[in-house]
């Protein structure tokens, strides 16, 4: 047993102030991710601060039809939402695709964007790893990294973000919203998780001390589809080969792309919006010569490792099979 220090937060601010308090704290809310690194003694914080009593659990329609929903609701609560449902069906799939009803049941909002890497090496405290020991190497770059990136990735480490939700909150073009000593501030979902470089123990843009509040989702437009699609290695709660976030809007009188944004998950150290493919397919025809090209375009960029160029082609058939879907649900 590893002791550790525990105080229970009953507002922001307090919790904050703890936080500072005790060098090397950490928040915990529903503990799904970060218990378990400590019992496999990658996480050892000195003390844990509980926020899990505050009340940012409520999920709410803002003016102008924004949503907000906050850091501590649970992803069942999320996924069953009417509003979610109903204008933004691809984090409700997201949700319902990322993990069993019983840890939707416990598993918070912020904690699911700040889940860590499912990399074996990173879950081992045996094995040399740059994101849980600077400096140590990256045991992934000439080992098992089947299930690694293949965008994004450096010479310090291959991870992938294990994130669903997080791919569709890219594509919805989410905002993360924090609160710190220095006050509150939003970071946009798509730069909210970092890519390695020299850093990768750097996971997010998340200052010292600072609290994920919520995530505030733009109005949907109305014209607008979406749908979320996950590829991996068995059905049941296992993590993304590859997964696409994808949302369509096709403009009725033209018939053109009146808006496209593209999000993969599995493929990089945070969720990988694909604005090449979002620029070839904005102003085109919705066909799947188009999807094809659009797709292509974007991952001619990839950078695959040793053994798992696959990637690479999984991510593209799953793409324009979800693109071809929205554009019959469209013209339907």
């Amino acid at each position: 047993m590893k002791p550790f220090g525990y105080v229970r937060a009953a507002t922001l601010r307090e919790a904050a102030e703890a936080h500072a308090a005790h060098p090397g704290a950490r928040y915990l809310a529903g503990g799904t991710n970060l218990v378990d690194l400590m019992k496999l003694g990658v996480e050892r914080p000195a003390t844990l601060v509980d926020i899990s009593r505050l009340p940012l659990d409520a999920i709410e329609e803002r003016p102008g039809g924004a949503l907000l929903i906050g850091a501590t609701a649970r992803g069942g609560d999320v996924a069953a939402h009417p509003l979610v449902r109903a204008r933004y069906p691809a984090l409700a799939q997201a949700l319902l695709a990322g993990a069993s009803a019983q840890l939707r049941n416990v598993a918070t909002t912020g904690g699911n964007l700040l889940q860590r890497t499912r990399c074996t090496y990173f879950q081992n405290p045996s094995k040399p790893c740059n994101k849980r020991e600077p400096g140590t190497g990256c045991s992934a770059l000439d080992g098992v990294h089947r299930e690694h990136a293949v965008f994004g990735h450096s010479t310090h480490c291959v991870a992938t973000h294990p994130s669903d939700l997080a791919v569709a909150l890219a594509a919805f073009d989410a905002g993360i919203e924090l609160y710190g000593a220095q006050g509150t501030r939003t970071v946009p979902a798509t730069e909210f998780h970092r890519l390695p470089g020299d850093h990768p123990e750097r996971d997010t843009a998340i200052r010292d001390g600072e609290i994920v509040t919520g995530v505030l989702l733009p109005a949907a437009a109305p014209g607008a589809r979406s749908r979320y699609r996950k590829a991996r290695d068995r059905a049941s709660y296992a993590f993304a080969l590859a997964s696409v976030a994808a949302v369509l809007d096709v403009d009725a009188g033209s018939g053109l792309v009146r808006h496209a944004a593209l999000a993969f998950g599995g493929l990089a150290h945070r969720p990988w919006r694909a604005t090449a493919a979002e620029r070839a397919l904005t102003g085109a025809a919705p066909t799947p010569e188009t999807f094809r090209r659009a797709v292509e375009a974007e991952l001619a960029e990839a950078r695959p490792l040793r053994d798992n160029a696959f990637k690479v082609v999984l991510a593209r058939n799953l793409a324009c099979d979800v693109l071809g879907a929205l554009a019959r649900d469209t013209t339907a």
